[in-house]
């Protein structure tokens, strides 16, 4: 994860092993598309830097970060997949829904992990500001939708391992 002292979206490309054979979902929350649309960018050409293959990337959009755990259970149903890799954005703002939503979508994506026994990768924001959100897809930071992308060809290649 990026933080103020660490930038994790520059990782060694040596240790990220080759997503050639992978097929990956990536499920996109439209809330937020500004922020989300880069997060999905940066996913996906991190999976083809590692040379996954374009047939091999299914992408689908959902309403809202709410909707990601369902969408990415979706995927996982109807399509043959290594790994999912959700993206959303939910911004702080004045009452309580930011903790709902953010509460509700981990534990949604968490219980897929467990359930499935297939990889569902949190790549859900949760700035304070629409600036932290860019600061993390633009900008000083990294892009959190690399980050969570070398973490799904990561978790794969240790899944297959076994």
């Amino acid at each position: 994860m990026s933080s103020a002292i660490h930038n994790l979206s520059h990782v060694h490309d040596g240790e990220i092993p080759s997503a050639k054979e992978m097929h990956f979902g990536i499920v996109v929350s439209e809330w937020n598309t500004e922020i989300t649309s880069k997060l999905l960018t940066g996913a996906y050409n991190t999976l083809l830097k590692h040379e996954a293959k374009e047939k091999n990337i299914i992408v689908k959009w959902v309403p809202g970060s709410f909707e990601l755990p369902l969408g990415a259970q979706l995927i996982a149903e109807n399509y043959k997949v290594d790994a999912v890799i959700c993206l959303g954005c939910v911004i702080q703002g004045e009452t309580r829904h930011f903790d709902f939503i953010c509460s509700a979508v981990s534990t949604g994506i968490m219980q897929l992990n467990l359930a499935y026994e297939l990889p569902f990768i949190f790549g859900l924001l949760t700035p304070d500001s629409m600036q932290q959100a860019q600061d993390r897809t633009e900008g000083k930071y990294g892009n959190k939708g690399n980050e969570a992308a070398a973490a799904a060809i990561k978790m794969v290649a240790m899944q297959q391992s076994l």
